[in-house]
């Protein structure tokens, strides 16, 4: 009897961590999808006429987009009936520490995402991704998480196939160096907010933690920080038009569901697993800005996405343990 029950919570086991890294993977493609579209958005007016205002842009594009994001997540949550847990999760501390990740991971981590995307172009994708590693040190840190060496060997190859694709300048970067370090100041923010949504997703029903986040992070952004840095006509400008907020739609679902998957993968197999997996939308985003946006694929483009992928699976799984089941 306690052999059956021992094999039955390994199996369990086994399915949870297998969700978890599906989720981790899903969360990576769709942020992936989401950096394509709120690009496509940046090109339509009027946020391409304000393409100067560099600082306006990004946060009235983030901001819009997180807030949209949080309107289908509200949509989400009332189709499942959980409207209700809303206003009270939010008084309970897990619920403190999941609108902290949202201030760290919207204005601060996202409006720099953006900003690096407009400055350096796609290059930001890939640097941005070094949020694996900063994601485990803090992990480490505050959370006590152990890292194995092996998870570890995964992450520095993620971090690595992000900087191979870095080594050559793409073409249209009005301020690279800007942009770079715009990017790791996205990177380093996603690796606090990461920890902190580890917590609070662990404890509160995840579709009511994203939802949080994104709600939060979206008001905040476009009742604060938008005024800050005079792009109010900007938004009104972009709400009125129909091409960029189309896009921006889009680019909130994709969102959406990127960040609900990424805090399922955080909470069910760790913060640095979940991170590493999340990681891999430096790869999505290279295929697809090459097939949508017309991005030139450069070799070290190429030779970075594969390290990137390598890097995931090593993380995921042993490919040693993986060959011994099969023999």
């Amino acid at each position: 009897m306690n052999v059956n029950a021992a094999v039955k919570m390994q199996e369990l086991q086994k399915k949870f961590r297998r969700t978890g890294m599906i989720m981790g993977i899903l969360s990576g493609l769709t942020y992936g999808i989401y950096s394509t579209f709120v690009v496509i958005a940046g090109q339509k007016e009027p946020l391409l006429g304000a393409a100067a205002l560099v600082m306006a842009v990004a946060f009235v594009t983030c901001g819009l987009n997180d807030l949209i994001a949080g309107i289908w997540l509200l949509i989400w949550n009332a189709k499942k009936g959980k409207l209700s847990e809303l206003g009270r999760s939010v008084k309970t501390f897990p619920g403190m520490m999941i609108i902290a990740g949202a201030l760290l991971g919207g204005p601060l981590a996202n409006g720099a995402y953006l900003l690096g995307l407009s400055l350096a172009g796609t290059a930001a994708i890939p640097i941005s991704a070094t949020c694996a590693l900063f994601g485990a040190i803090f992990a480490w840190i505050f959370l006590k998480q152990k890292l194995t060496i092996r998870v570890i060997a995964g992450m520095i190859i993620c971090v690595s196939g992000a900087v191979i694709i870095n080594l050559v300048k793409p073409e249209g970067a009005t301020n690279f160096t800007l942009g770079i370090i715009c990017a790791f100041v996205a990177a380093i923010s996603w690796g606090l907010e990461g920890v902190v949504s580890s917590f609070g997703g662990a404890i509160l029903d995840c579709d009511i933690a994203v939802n949080i986040r994104e709600l939060v992070s979206g008001i905040v952004i476009l009742v604060v920080v938008v005024p800050i840095v005079k792009g109010m006509d900007l938004l009104g400008g972009t709400i009125s038009s129909v091409s960029p907020m189309v896009w921006l739609a889009l680019s909130g679902l994709s969102a959406a569901v990127s960040f609900l998957t990424w805090y399922k993968a955080n909470s069910t197999v760790g913060c640095a697993i979940g991170m590493s997996l999340n990681v891999t939308y430096a790869l999505w985003g290279v295929v697809l800005s090459v097939l949508f946006l017309g991005t030139e694929l450069t070799p070290t483009m190429l030779i970075g996405s594969v390290v990137i992928v390598v890097g995931a699976v090593l993380v995921t799984m042993n490919p040693l343990e993986f060959l011994k089941k099969e023999a």
